[in-house]
């Protein structure tokens, strides 16, 4: 079994629409997989409901995370076992600095895998590990001391996102539309970033509308989403036809 495992997953908005209508995929460390699809697919909505989000319900199918079913577990706790969301569009959150939240973070999950007993990151340890990734990811040091995303650019707030993806060592790490918003400076940084914590300890599912950012980052397996469900299955060669023909190819598949 993948160490992240989707069976036969149908997921639905509380008005009880369904957007994602049975998907099965299977994703394991040192493996990169894109999701790709047109908008209004239910992209997203396939992040959000893999990381628990309680505004999404899912009403039939499976999750599983290292063989356990977690399709009830809170995001809380998902995170705890190493599923990581980067958002499309990060939120920011007032009062609390970059280095409190991350600090914070890495110390919930310490706790959680000693069984529910503090074992705080050493400072001098968490500050060398933080100034070494934002140094490699390019993410200015002052933004440390500032409020989380509070009057970031949108290049600043996805740089983050990835910092925070570095800090917290995620198995398994889902990227949502990560390339949206950014130029191709900060989207060759932040590609850069992913690819290089891809390997036997994580790995990444990559959901884009574009094929741009597997130029940076190529995928092991693409699949193509559309209508709530995965039509096609292929290597990275499907990214580029994707690029070259459009979507309009699946819309009687949709149908």
């Amino acid at each position: 079994m993948s160490l992240l495992e989707l069976k036969d997953l149908h997921v639905a908005l509380e008005d009880g629409t369904e957007i994602v209508k049975g998907v099965d995929l299977a994703v394991d460390t040192d493996q990169v997989h894109a999701v790709m699809g047109p908008n209004g697919s239910g992209k997203s909505t396939l992040a959000y409901a893999l990381m628990g989000h309680p505004s999404y319900e899912i009403t039939q199918g499976q999750i599983f995370f290292d063989g356990d079913d977690v399709t009830e577990v809170g995001a809380d706790q998902r995170a705890q076992r190493g599923l990581f969301l980067a958002f499309q569009y990060p939120h920011a959150v007032p009062g609390v600095t970059v280095t409190s939240f991350l600090r914070s973070a890495i110390n919930a999950i310490r706790k959680a895998k000693a069984g529910g007993e503090d074992d705080p990151i050493p400072v001098k340890e968490f500050r060398t590990e933080l100034l070494a990734a934002m140094d490699r990811l390019k993410v200015p040091r002052e933004l440390a001391s500032r409020y989380l995303n509070e009057g970031f650019s949108g290049g600043e707030k996805k740089r983050v996102e990835i910092l925070q993806m570095a800090m917290l060592k995620p198995r398994i790490a889902v990227l949502d539309e990560t390339d949206s918003g950014l130029d191709i400076d900060a989207l060759r940084i932040v590609a850069r970033g992913v690819q290089d914590l891809v390997g036997p300890e994580m790995g990444a599912l990559v959901i884009t509308h574009y094929q741009r950012i597997l130029d940076h980052i190529e995928p092991d397996f693409v699949h193509v989403f559309v209508g709530g469900r995965i039509v096609e299955e292929g290597g990275p060669e499907l990214a580029k036809e994707l690029e070259a023909k459009g979507y309009e190819a699946y819309a009687e598949v949709e149908a």
